[in-house]
C-alpha cells in the first residue's frame, strides 16, 4: 500500500513539473490564438447582434480556446473533437429541450450525459461540449427560438472561426504543429490484442 501511494505521489510531481514546462514563446502564442479566436467571435457580435443578446458567443468556447491554444497536442483539442464534439453536443442538447418535458434539473442531466456518450461512440470527445449541450437546455429565450440552428449558429461558425486561428497561429513557431498526429504503427491493435490474450 506504500508502495503504491508513494509510486502514485511521484508520478503526480512528475505529471506537475511536466506542466511548469512551458516556453514563454508558448505562452505568447496562445494567448494571440485565443485572443484573435475568442476576438473574431466577440467582434462579428458586436456588430450583428445586440449586447442583450448574447447568442453568438457562448461559453463552451472559452473552454474550447483553453484546449485548441493551450494544449495543441492533446487528443481532446484536435479539429475532428473541436467540430464534432461541439455540433453533436449541440444537437443532442436541442433534441433534449424538444421532446422531454420542461424540467430544468432533467433536461441538463440528460443532455450532458447524453453528449458525453455521443462523443465517446463518435470519437469526438471535447469537453466543452458538454457545456455546448447545457446551453441549449437553459432558460434562454433566444438560444431555444434557434431550435436546430443553434447547431449551426453559433456553434458550427464559432468552431470554425476557432479552428481556423487555430490553425494560423499554432503553425507559426517552429515545434508547435496543429492538428497534431500521433502516429502509430499499423499493428499496434494487434500487439495489445496478443497482450490481453496473455
Amino acid at each position: 500500500m506504500k508502495k503504491q501511494i508513494r509510486k502514485g505521489f511521484r508520478q503526480t510531481k512528475y505529471i506537475f513539473y511536466q506542466e511548469t514546462l512551458v516556453d514563454f514563446k508558448d505562452h505568447f502564442w496562445s494567448f494571440l490564438g485565443a485572443f484573435f479566436g475568442i476576438g473574431i467571435i466577440a467582434f462579428l457580435q458586436s456588430q450583428q447582434i445586440s449586447e442583450i443578446e448574447n447568442v453568438f458567443l457562448i461559453g463552451s468556447f472559452g473552454a474550447s480556446s483553453v484546449l485548441i491554444y493551450g494544449a495543441v497536442n492533446s487528443p481532446l483539442a484536435q479539429p475532428r473533437n473541436l467540430i464534432g464534439g461541439h455540433v453533436l453536443s449541440a444537437l443532442v442538447g436541442v433534441t433534449v429541450f424538444k421532446f422531454l418535458p420542461e424540467i430544468l434539473w432533467l433536461n441538463a442531466s440528460i443532455a450532458v450525459a447524453s453528449s458525453i456518450v455521443v462523443m465517446q461512440i463518435t470519437k469526438t470527445m471535447h469537453p466543452p461540449g458538454g457545456a455546448t449541450a447545457l446551453i441549449a437546455v437553459l432558460p434562454a429565450q433566444k438560444i431555444q427560438d434557434l431550435g436546430y440552428w443553434y447547431a449551426l449558429s453559433p456553434v458550427l461558425s464559432g468552431a470554425v472561426i476557432l479552428l481556423i486561428v487555430a490553425l494560423i497561429f499554432n503553425n507559426i513557431p517552429k515545434g508547435r504543429k496543429y492538428p497534431h498526429h500521433v502516429r502509430q504503427s499499423k499493428y499496434v491493435h494487434m500487439r495489445r490484442m496478443l497482450k490481453k490474450k496473455n
